[in-house]
């Protein structure tokens, strides 16, 4: 029944920042992007190479995601990447931390965490 993932939706404190983290650091396409005045609320549709989609939205006052100690629901969104050691290496030249690489205990792929600019957290993955 189900085919895959169509996307993932993210709550950010900046718009503009955030854009600019996804759309010029990242590189994601934008799709589509609306100002709901009811909601006082951006959505920004992006794409990925693979079809898949991430949702930005802003919206006034919505709090922060508890992070540490770790909460219950969706952990983190990992990004496939051809390899982690270059694109952590990039991310580290536009001034992004990542976390040392590691190599999954279970599967054998490296991977590594970093943050987006509300501190949501992101992993790269070895991809096939």
């Amino acid at each position: 029944m189900l085919k895959g993932i169509h996307h993932t939706a993210i709550i950010c404190s900046d718009y503009a920042r955030s854009k600019a983290f996804y759309v010029d650091l990242l590189g994601l396409e934008i799709v589509s992007e609306h100002y709901r005045e009811a909601r006082q609320s951006w959505k920004l549709d992006l794409a990925l190479p693979d079809g898949s989609q991430i949702e930005l939205f802003s919206f006034p006052d919505a709090p922060p995601r508890p992070s540490y100690p770790e909460a219950q629901g969706l952990r983190h969104l990992a990004f496939a990447v051809e390899s982690v050691e270059a694109a952590a290496l990039w991310l580290n030249e536009q001034g992004i931390a990542t976390e040392a690489v590691r190599i999954d205990e279970l599967t054998g792929k490296a991977f590594t965490f970093f943050s987006d600019p509300d501190g949501l957290p992101l992993e790269l993955y070895q991809g096939e």
